[in-house]
């Protein structure tokens, strides 16, 4: 097995953390507005919350399960344009103490310029990019470009997921910088995930696999889930649950389930 490239800075980060357990939260650009999202990561940001993982919506969202890919559509549909996002994830860079990271598809990168969108990514601050439907195959310029561009200050993130076998985690394993994003069952984001016996055998296969942070997503929704990932995973990925949160109770609902989250650990 490769050895972590302990350079990167978001690694640095996130060990350098004590919580027994850190968040990781997501939200969509443009959803319900640019606006509303600042007002959301002041909310996540003061209570405490470790990670952000800003979303360019895209129009087939298909890792997105109905809360997220309607957020997405809704998004697009209210004019959001890729340029004003990247403007409002730069700002974020520069307001918040928080690694930020973006979450998009394939075609958003593709339309910049694959290695421009990095080396735009970079200069920003941005210390991550996930894009799930991008292959360990296809994804060996945009790794390279990171690295170059980067300088250990970005790093793309691979998903782990449920139904790859030994190998295929440890070929992951082998080139993950920064963290690996587990997934924590098949399908999409938003359902719920069952905390059972094949869940922590995976997280098992997860560790075995490489030797960087683990953040597990798809279907964290509360502190109890959260509580039974300590000692797991350095961080828990909470984004629908949140989404839900803000649209039923408002902006500062956010700040009162992320500090019941931290409450928690």
């Amino acid at each position: 097995m490769m050895h972590a490239d302990t350079s990167s800075r978001l690694q640095q980060q996130i060990r350098a953390c004590r919580d027994p357990i850190q968040i990781m939260s997501h939200i969509v650009l443009g959803y319900p507005s640019l606006e509303e999202n600042r007002l959301v990561m002041d909310q996540m940001v003061a209570a405490g919350v470790h990670v952000i993982e800003l979303q360019i919506p895209f129009s087939e969202p298909i890792a997105d399960g109905p809360v997220i890919a309607y957020a997405n559509q809704e998004s697009l549909r209210r004019g959001f344009r890729v340029e004003e996002g990247l403007n409002f994830i730069a700002e974020s860079v520069r307001r918040y103490p928080i690694p930020i990271l973006i979450m998009t598809y394939v075609n958003i990168l593709m339309a910049r310029g694959v290695e421009s969108f990095i080396q735009q990514s970079a200069t920003m601050g941005v210390r991550g990019l996930i894009v799930p439907d991008l292959p360990l195959e296809e994804a060996g310029s945009a790794m390279e470009w990171c690295r170059l561009h980067g300088k250990g200050g970005l790093d793309w993130i691979h998903l782990f997921t449920p139904t790859s076998g030994m190998d295929r985690l440890e070929a992951l394993g082998r080139h993950a910088s920064g963290m690996v994003y587990c997934v924590a069952r098949r399908g999409v984001t938003g359902q719920r995930t069952d905390f059972d016996p094949a869940l922590m055998d995976f997280l098992n296969r997860c560790r075995a696999a490489t030797t960087v942070p683990l953040a597990l997503g798809f279907g964290v929704r509360s502190h109890t889930d959260v509580q039974q990932l300590i000692g797991k995973v350095e961080l828990a990925v909470v984004g629908t649950a949140a989404i839900e949160v803000h649209l039923s109770q408002g902006v500062e609902a956010v700040g009162r389930f992320f500090s019941g989250l931290k409450q928690a650990v």
